[in-house]
């Protein structure tokens, strides 16, 4: 059975899922940051998925860059799957922006999360609602 892996739950909000993925804001406001784990037990390496799973999630995760990248006019996509510190696989989803307050380095260990305050959070949940439309094509569903 499927469940979120305890830093992941505590670090992130839960946005929805799609067929495959739970979609995930990391809570941290200095980056527009998602996360995509698929919801399957035990799951490491996205090898480990079935093939059809594997293709689902490049689907997802590529509507999801595409729709952010074009809202926010991102000047570039950072898309990952590291799992070091979080064994459970989950693919990461970063807009980027030459200024941000990594660029141009990686997100990972440059500076301390900056959590979104309330007032951040609503601003931020009305963005990617925006961006990310209930889509029957490719399935979200909002849990917000």
């Amino acid at each position: 059975m499927f469940t979120l892996h305890p830093r992941l739950a505590a670090d992130t909000v839960v946005l929805g899922d799609f067929p495959l993925s739970q979609l995930l804001l990391m809570n941290d406001a200095s980056y527009p940051w998602l996360i995509l784990v698929p919801r399957r037990a035990d799951i490491r390496e996205v090898h480990e998925l079935s093939d059809a799973d594997q293709l689902q999630l490049i689907r997802e995760s590529s509507w999801v860059s595409e729709r952010l990248a074009l809202q926010l006019q991102a000047t570039k996509m950072n898309v990952a799957n590291l799992g070091n510190m979080v064994p459970q696989l989950h693919w990461h989803v970063i807009a980027r922006f030459e200024g941000d307050p990594a660029w141009p380095k990686p997100v990972w260990g440059q500076l301390p999360a900056e959590p979104y305050t309330d007032e951040e959070l609503l601003e931020t949940l009305h963005i990617l609602k925006s961006a990310l439309p209930v889509d029957g094509r490719i399935g979200l569903n909002w849990a917000l």
